[in-house]
């Protein structure tokens, strides 16, 4: 992924959550998306607030 790219947490219908690039996000209103969370400015920043939300069970870990 590139640094310069802002990306969002997405949750999944099986309850994990992943991390992906903002456009495709932006692209189309995906049914596969059940919650999202963002945009963050690294991807470091996404993959830290990711854990917090496995941490309060908002998501399954991979």
């Amino acid at each position: 992924m590139n640094s310069t790219q802002s990306c969002h947490i997405v949750k999944r219908p099986a309850g994990n959550c992943e991390i992906v690039p903002s456009q495709e996000i932006t692209e189309d209103d995906n049914p596969e998306i059940i919650e999202q969370w963002g945009p963050f400015i690294s991807e470091g920043e996404a993959i830290a607030r990711r854990v917090g939300l496995i941490r309060s069970g908002k998501c399954q870990p991979v």
